[in-house]
């Protein structure tokens, strides 16, 4: 492929960005966000790029790279969080990053080089805040949401004898990581440039565990903590009332974003846009024992959602179509009233991390670009044509996720992988 020029560059990159494990509609702000993001150079390499995870000699390979001068290129990319780098038994494997989580949360977590957060918040703005990019991923009620919620320990009904399991919990996610770091709220940061950060929250709030803590260290987009800080940044954020939003994995969970309803634009999109599949609930929900309830309406105020309104007569009302199961209503409650309790039917979280990349994929008509992934080959584009065709067939796609089949689907493609 020859030297690509000017707006068809980055019209490719967009296309490359789009089909990832987040779509991304092209408009003029898209256009906008890549030009001031990426160079030229860095737009051709990612366009040139295998669309999977792949290691230096295979983008080398494709893209036709040398690869001294290509590691370095990489590094740049990875520093402006363009690129992800993953430490794969001591050699890098590298894909890029998607708009979200990626392009959009690193740019505004970075602290290093010459920044310019206040324009790229504007942009960044501009683009999600017409709700076109939740209309594009969530249109389907897509089901394999990138976070989920984790209800608070203390706020489930102990009535209902149920076992909270480890990846339920926030402190037990805590104590099984090995490395810890802490880095700027990127949709806080965001708001406190554009004027529209109303709560006194810290910025300092985005907190990820082992790779992807080496990541953002590595990468100046975090700092490292010790475990005993990052438990007290946890138990700062429960009395505050933040959501805790994690990794939609059970296994090995890289993050937990500490979300106020006010500025999470994941929250935003179930509040503002109407979309309750933004986030995947918890298997938990509210409930108010209305005899115990002294009608204070402190639950409906500090609901981050808006999930819960007063009756006439003082009780609160939850719209379980739309409650994600935070507990925060429970933390606020001095009469404890509210409490969370089981749903009836219990939601089904991805194993790990290659299975949720899989089902994101799936939904959103993209499995295909990692199964064929040199987008230089002709017999590779030929066959993302033909299988993503077949996959987005409405029949296919709502049987390959379905609890039936969906265990055996994810193991055929792991054995094939």
């Amino acid at each position: 492929m020859g030297h690509l020029v000017g707006k068809d560059l980055y019209r490719k990159l967009g296309k490359k960005v789009n089909n990832s494990t987040a779509r991304a509609p092209w408009n003029e702000t898209f256009y906008k966000i890549l030009k001031e993001l990426y160079t030229a150079e860095e737009a051709e390499l990612a366009v040139k790029m295998p669309y999977g995870l792949a290691s230096l000699d295979k983008i080398a390979k494709i893209a036709g790279y040398n690869r001294d001068n290509l590691r370095n290129l990489l590094e740049k990319m990875a520093n402006k969080g363009l690129v992800i780098d993953i430490n794969m038994s001591g050699n890098y494997s590298y894909i890029l990053s998607p708009m979200v989580i990626g392009i959009f949360e690193f740019t505004m977590m970075r602290t290093k080089g010459e920044l310019n957060h206040k324009e790229w918040a504007k942009l960044f703005h501009e683009y999600l805040g017409d709700g076109k990019f939740y209309h594009k991923n969530l249109k389907g009620n897509q089901k394999i949401s990138i976070m989920r919620t984790l209800p608070h320990e203390g706020t489930i009904d102990e009535s209902e004898y149920v076992e909270v399991l480890d990846y339920e919990k926030a402190t037990s996610l805590v104590e099984n990581a090995r490395k810890y770091a802490v880095g700027i709220c990127s949709c806080r940061h965001e708001k406190f440039h554009i004027g529209q950060k109303s709560c006194d929250f810290p910025l300092e709030t985005c907190t990820s565990f082992d790779g992807s803590a080496d990541y953002l260290i590595r990468h100046d987009m975090g700092k490292e903590i010790s475990k005993s800080e990052m438990l007290e940044l946890f138990a700062r954020s429960k009395e505050m009332g933040l959501v805790f939003c994690a990794d939609n994995v059970k296994e090995n969970v890289s993050f937990i974003c500490h979300c106020c309803g006010c500025c999470c634009n994941v929250l935003l999109g179930i509040s503002r846009f109407g979309y309750p599949n933004m986030v995947v609930t918890s298997n938990y929900i509210a409930k108010s024992d209305n005899e115990s309830c002294s009608g204070c309406g402190d639950c409906a105020e500090n609901c981050p959602i808006n999930a819960i309104k007063m009756s006439d007569d003082d009780n609160p009302i939850i719209d379980e179509a739309i409650c994600i199961g935070c507990g925060v209503c429970a933390l606020k409650c001095d009469t404890e009233a509210m409490r969370l309790i089981p749903r009836k039917q219990k939601v089904l979280y991805p194993e790990n991390t290659f299975e949720k990349i899989i089902l994101q994929s799936l939904e959103k008509g993209t499995l295909q670009n990692l199964i064929f992934d040199n987008p230089q080959n002709i017999g590779h584009s030929f066959m993302r044509g033909f299988i993503g065709g077949f996959l987005k067939l409405p029949p296919i796609k709502k049987a390959l996720m379905s609890d039936r089949l969906r265990s055996r689907f994810l193991a055929t493609i792991k054995k094939s992988g």
